[in-house]
């Protein structure tokens, strides 16, 4: 029998920053900051999720992890006979990824598979490159770069198609990161830091996420101008991050966080760059709407750059109560692929399957097809 050495590193932080607010976990201060704000790991089910459906081959597999809360302890979870590479330790820095991944080459790991966001894949680029395939878990708050599945389970579907031997195109896909502290002011500054080889399968690999495209603007304006006239009295509105959103704000004259949440009633601001619990606050008892716009390029409309409106959240709400944007450009822009939720809650992310409207100008709407992952 073939055993395929695998790889399985967690970053036990990633994601902790997005229900918060923080918009992502670099810097021991912003961590420690999210802590006190309330933030949990989440990171660690997520990895499990993609593990979980390797299950079945168990015995196929040479698992080598990283120590303890770093993929170690998900890995006997799940009953796993694995390797440790390294020893525990309380926390873990970006250099233990980097040096448990490097040591994984040198044991000669076949595919490695990682849990994290794009401060992680960069981790993993740095000790890798295009040395060994790997598949990235998302898990953390900015997911820009190509070298990431479009859900946990997917990743973990690519590593059981790799390692069952179906014929995969390894892909070269782009490491991308952005700045955090410019992240925070409302600056999105993306950097390319190479590229790493990716076992690719189009319909559970995501694309890299594409900047705006030139021309939208009317559409923008028309659509502001359709949502404002339809704001009800009373009602609160959650308003998503993103540039399509922002002419909503800069018409009503309210001051907008690009990359934030903010929350208006009766076309007055309740709440700038609001993490979850500030949004669960002015929702408690009242009737809301979620106001969202579509990834470019990858179709997300919950669960990236966007983890402050949870589950908990899109409960509370109602799917009915979800209105969602974008103009026609952004939607051909998807190539015919559905738009996507991944709440990491998979009765809330079931609720999202079949088709939902979006408001395309001022005067038309269309139906398009949704995912729940």
């Amino acid at each position: 029998m073939n055993i395929l050495k695998l790889g399985f590193i967690v970053n036990p932080i990633a994601g902790m920053g997005g229900r918060v607010g923080l918009k992502g976990t670099d810097g021991e201060e912003v961590l420690k900051r999210a802590i006190e704000l309330g933030a949990v790991p989440e990171s660690p089910d997520k990895a499990k999720k993609a593990l979980e459906v390797l299950q079945p081959i168990k015995d196929k597999i040479q698992l080598l992890t990283g120590p303890g809360a770093m993929g170690e302890d998900e890995a006997k979870e799940l009953g796993f006979d694995c390797h440790p590479m390294g020893e525990q330790k309380e926390s873990y820095s970006p250099e233990d990824t980097e040096m448990i991944a490097s040591k994984m080459v040198e044991e000669g790991v076949q595919l490695l598979l990682f849990a994290g966001g794009d401060g992680t894949a960069r981790n993993i680029f740095n000790a890798v490159g295009d040395k060994v395939p790997v598949i990235g878990i998302p898990a953390g708050v900015k997911i820009h770069s190509g070298v990431y599945a479009n859900h946990p389970r997917a990743a973990g579907e690519v590593a059981l198609k790799y390692i069952q031997g179906e014929e995969l195109n390894l892909k070269e896909m782009e490491v991308m990161d952005i700045d955090e502290e410019a992240f925070r002011e409302g600056q999105v500054t993306a950097k390319l830091y190479g590229y790493m080889k990716v076992p690719f399968e189009p319909e559970l690999v995501q694309n890299q996420k594409s900047g705006g495209i030139e021309g939208e603007e009317s559409a923008l304006d028309g659509i502001s101008d359709k949502i404002i006239e339809g704001m009800e009295e009373d009602v609160v509105y959650i308003i998503g991050s993103g540039t399509s959103t922002r002419p909503i704000m800069e018409k009503l004259g309210l001051p907008n966080t690009l990359l934030g949440i903010d929350i208006i009633k009766n076309k007055e601001l309740l709440a700038s760059d609001a993490n979850e619990q500030e949004i669960l606050k002015h929702i408690d008892g009242k009737k809301a709407k979620i106001i969202v716009t579509v990834i470019g390029g990858q179709g997300y409309i919950f669960g990236r750059g966007n983890q402050q409106l949870s589950a908990e959240v899109i409960k509370k709400v109602g799917k009915e109560n979800v209105i969602v944007i974008a103009s026609k450009q952004k939607l051909m822009s998807l190539e015919g692929r559905p738009l996507l939720v991944d709440t990491g809650d998979d009765e809330v992310n079931k609720m999202f399957n079949g088709y939902i409207k979006v408001r395309t100008s001022y005067t038309e709407e269309t139906i398009h097809k949704i995912k729940g992952l």
